[in-house]
């Protein structure tokens, strides 16, 4: 399909969607309190975007969700990635982190967030800590799939000029791996920012999280969905920023 003729199926579907959510409200579906037009949406997304809501501005408090996001991605990616590696090397590493790995992997982010207040109360740990275990699983998955998946006529030679472990990790696995990392960094930081409402469901004074409790709690669902907007936009703008790394990187580490 051409670029053109996806765009302008893209922006049919768009149509179709706000069209549907227009005549939903003006059909009376539910109260126009609880299901605003898009055009108030609209109207309240430019007033937040000037006037501050529940202390802040719509961009001020993307920014300090961003920035609650930023550590525990990074911190997910600086961990995740070097466990996924040696575990794909080292095998008694693997047998032993895995089954617990396994089992807390599924645990959902959100089922995080009463610990994570009883263990750093109302400070930025337990957002970065809930936003981590979202981000976390993906990291460590697709570094050791990379890692296990290298070819072994790579690590036999590495071996054969006497390389020691550490070396093998980091001149062959690692940039072996690179492709599938990248990958996995796209899943992580999904995951991450859709913990991050979760995350922000602990006492905080910002962040979109908490503009969308404070929209809830004065019955006010065009604050809300502005929100929501908000997360979906910057969540696009990350996705699209991993995408493009992406692309660079498997081009540049693909065969001729």
């Amino acid at each position: 399909m051409k670029r053109r003729e996806f765009l302008v199926l893209s922006v049919i579907g768009l149509g179709v969607f706000f069209g549907v959510w227009a005549l939903a409200s003006l059909g009376g579906l539910a109260p126009r309190q609880f299901l605003p037009p898009p055009w108030t949406v609209a109207a309240k997304f430019i007033d937040l975007i000037h006037e501050p809501f529940a202390g802040y501005t719509l961009q001020q408090h993307l920014l300090s969700s961003f920035t609650r996001f930023g550590m525990g991605f990074a911190l997910a990616v600086l961990i995740g990635v070097p466990l996924g590696l040696a575990m794909g090397w080292f095998r008694w590493l693997d047998a032993i982190v895995s089954p617990l790995f396994d089992a807390l992997r599924f645990v959902a982010p959100i089922a995080w967030v009463p610990f994570a207040a009883l263990w750093f109360g109302t400070g930025i740990g337990g957002p970065v800590l809930v936003i981590f275990t979202g981000a976390f699983p993906p990291c460590v998955i697709n570094a050791y799939r990379g890692a296990r998946y290298v070819d072994p006529r790579l690590v036999e030679a590495a071996q054969t000029l006497g390389a020691r472990h550490w070396h093998i990790i980091t001149e062959v696995l690692l940039p072996a791996s690179v492709p599938s990392i990248v990958a996995g960094l796209r899943v992580s930081a999904g995951l991450g920012w859709q913990s991050l409402v979760g995350a922000e469901l602990i006492v905080v004074s910002a962040g979109v999280g908490y503009l969308m409790v404070q929209g809830q709690s004065n019955l006010a669902t065009a604050v809300v969905m502005c929100g929501m907007i908000g997360i979906g936009v910057v969540g696009f703008a990350i996705d699209v920023v991993l995408r493009v790394l992406e692309r660079r990187i498997k081009a540049q580490w693909s065969p001729a």
